[in-house]
């Protein structure tokens, strides 16, 4: 596929490059093994001269008008409209998508390139009083200047464009380090898009990298304002505490351990599929995902009975057949930690109800009942096809359950009453909650993130101004101050 020979590169001040470390990230299709890129690394030196480049062709940028600016995304836009078969090939061949995955990414990124038309021009002052006589006090909201971007691996091409376009919309500039698993959908594309919808060069450089070559040079860069990742948990909280020590600001989307509450007066055939969606959407792969189902005793056995059966007959096997439900886990890594967590919690007495067999990446969806309030499977992201039900007594108990997690990203509850359904959402720890659907959304003006271990910080929406860029007061004397010396 040309994509994965064109943009095997590094992209730095406008040009396609290689890395010059001594070693390559290889990427490889998850589903069938195939090698579709090599890229040789970038090194610190080049982390520098990328977020040099940046650094130079911001300011030109910020001070390019803004109805200027957003012509860039609706060029973006039509490019991704044109491109739509190839991309989707991209994704799934890179990611092992789905097609409805993969139709749920490429509609999202549509999305968010509309709202970063709207956010270059969001960037609103205000003029405040003062309580001194003839001063005028002008706030002005100001890019921050140059943006870095840690992108993760599950959906790499909206989860780069999501911090990528809105940072670009409002004057800044930006670097992107994609995930080592996706640097083509994470990063090149992204890369090509702005280049051929004619964003000025330097403004967006790709580095293709990882730790072990760069060590902490992407977030401790004296350059870069603000850190935008993406990821887990335990990344997460190195990277915040990098930034930290270097004054910088960090926009945290970590991970999750969803509940979806089906409370006792529930609609059960229509809260199994939102289950079903929210739990096993690109193989369990969503920071979103429902982890946990929890069920109202009463309702227990007719649930649990619907939801394993329509578990049973998902279709797992080849992203590429549009039957297909659940695709490749994405690396043998990542299938194998999902396959002994099962084997360990069926081991430690949890009952499986369904236990879905592993080929390679491939894996089954397994469903587990039975799982100790204290287990440790019960406080964690399980990034995969699993999901524990978990069965309450009254509404009570099912808050004191779904807040017993150390995450609080999102979640879901399903009632006849919308109102009791607004009370039992408001007790819930946690960034979204969503009321008769599943736990998987993002909208692009609506804010996004989590609570406790799920992240700092909100994207989307007027939560991307207050993210990508600063205040500065500037004041105005008109006539003379008097002062005390």
């Amino acid at each position: 596929m040309s994509y994965f020979d064109d943009l095997a590169y590094q992209f730095i001040d406008g040009e396609w490059r290689s890395g010059s470390g001594s070693w390559d990230i290889v990427d490889f299709n998850p589903y069938n093994g195939e090698k579709l890129a090599s890229i040789p690394v970038a090194t610190a030196a080049e982390i520098d001269e990328a977020y040099r480049s940046a650094e130079r062709a911001q300011q030109a940028w910020a001070d390019t008008n803004p109805y200027t600016r957003r012509l860039v995304f609706e060029r973006a836009l039509r490019i991704v409209d044109d491109r739509e078969a190839e991309l989707a090939e991209a994704i799934a061949a890179e990611v092992g998508g789905t097609h409805v995955k993969v139709g749920f990414e490429l509609h999202l990124v549509r999305e968010f390139l509309r709202e970063a038309m709207q956010l270059a021009l969001r960037a609103e002052g205000r003029i405040l009083p003062s309580p001194v006589d003839g001063k005028e006090n002008r706030l002005y909201r100001v890019p921050v200047g140059v943006v870095g971007v840690i992108s993760p691996f599950n959906f790499p091409l909206l989860l780069s464009m999501k911090s990528v376009a809105p940072a670009l919309a409002l004057g800044n500039a930006v670097v992107l380090k994609p995930h080592q698993n996706t640097p083509i959908c994470g990063g090149g594309l992204v890369a090509r898009i702005f280049e051929e919808a004619g964003l000025p060069p330097g403004l967006l450089n790709v580095v293709v990298t990882d730790i072990a070559e760069i060590g902490d040079a992407l977030i401790a860069h004296p350059v870069p304002k603000v850190i935008s990742f993406t990821g887990s948990e335990k990344v997460g909280r190195h990277v915040a505490t990098v930034a930290a020590g270097h004054f910088k600001h960090a926009v945290l989307e970590l991970g999750g351990n969803s509940a979806l509450v089906v409370l006792d007066d529930a609609d059960v055939d229509y809260a199994v599929d939102a289950a079903v969606f929210s739990r096993f959407i690109h193989q369990g792969q969503v920071c979103m995902a429902a982890n946990r189902v929890l069920i109202d005793r009463s309702l227990e056995q007719e649930f649990t009975e619907k939801f394993v059966a329509k578990v049973a007959s998902l279709k797992v096997g080849d992203p590429a057949d549009p039957a297909t439900h659940i695709g490749p886990l994405i690396n043998e890594g990542q299938a194998e930690a999902i396959t002994s967590l099962v084997r360990r919690a069926v081991g430690e007495g949890a009952t499986a109800l369904l236990h879905g067999k592993s080929d390679g990446t491939l894996v089954g969806p397994s469903v587990l009942g039975g799982v100790a309030e204290d287990s440790w499977l019960l406080h964690q992201e399980i990034f995969g096809p699993v999901v524990v039900l978990v069965p309450f007594d009254g509404d009570d108990d099912a808050v004191r359950i779904t807040n017993a997690s150390p995450y609080g990203l999102s979640g879901a509850v399903h009632t006849a009453d919308i109102e009791r359904g607004v009370r039992f959402a408001k007790r819930i720890e946690t960034g979204m909650i969503h009321i008769n659907d599943g736990t998987v959304h993002d909208e692009p003006i609506v804010p996004f993130g989590g609570e406790k271990s799920s992240g700092v910080g909100r994207l989307n929406g007027d939560a991307m101004v207050e993210a990508f860029t600063t205040t500065k007061w500037i004041s105005i004397q008109h006539g003379r101050s008097r002062f005390p010396f």
